[in-house]
């Protein structure tokens, strides 16, 4: 009893963390609480689209090349180096009026700004599929908007995810069990 008088309040707080872990720790191995690595129901292949708007460059030779790698950065978040599956590029364009009723304005190349390129880079990667059927790539929930940083020997170019791809067929065997139902079904048939 002379050990729970000499005990001061902050002793009581690092005991109740102490049993908070404990109780967690307990709860997780019971299976009781997700994990999560339980979450993840698939993995498959996937094509991110970043646009980069308003490049800046001088040189005659294109920034990216596909077949090439190039390092990518999530959220500020450095994650590795990803294959360039295909490269769109064309100069800035601007929206001029027309003296066309038909045709109330042209797009032309900006002349305002010579030397500026908007690009469309594909990579690709292996994803992992939450239940909630987001796409997991480097810890990060990938999705339309999310800012991007791609880098190289000679660059370091921000953009935004413009579009992602999932591949239809799954590259582990989560779901066997069902190709092997639709290969019967079709044998029948």
């Amino acid at each position: 009893m002379n050990f729970i008088k000499k005990l001061r309040p902050f002793d009581y707080l690092i005991i109740l963390i102490a049993v908070i872990i404990a109780a967690v720790g307990l709860l997780t191995l019971s299976g009781k609480r997700e994990t999560s690595s339980k979450q993840i129901e698939a993995t498959t292949n996937i094509e991110i689209e970043v646009c980069l708007r308003g490049v800046v460059t001088t040189s005659n030779e294109p920034i990216f090349k596909k077949d090439d790698e190039t390092f990518i950065t999530i959220r500020n978040v450095p994650y590795t180096k990803l294959k360039i599956k295909d490269v769109k590029f064309e100069k800035r364009k601007a929206i001029l009026p027309s003296i066309n009723s038909k045709k109330p304005y042209i797009i032309v190349d900006d002349a305002t700004a010579p030397f500026q390129y908007d690009y469309l880079v594909t990579v690709s990667d292996i994803a992992k599929i939450t239940k909630e059927q987001d796409a997991v790539v480097g810890g990060n929930k990938v999705k339309i908007g999310l800012p991007i940083t791609l880098e190289g020997a000679k660059y370091k170019l921000n953009g935004v995810i413009s579009n992602i791809t999932l591949s239809p067929e799954p590259s582990n065997n989560a779901y066997e069990d069902l190709d092997k139902h639709t290969k019967i079904n079709q044998d029948v048939q």
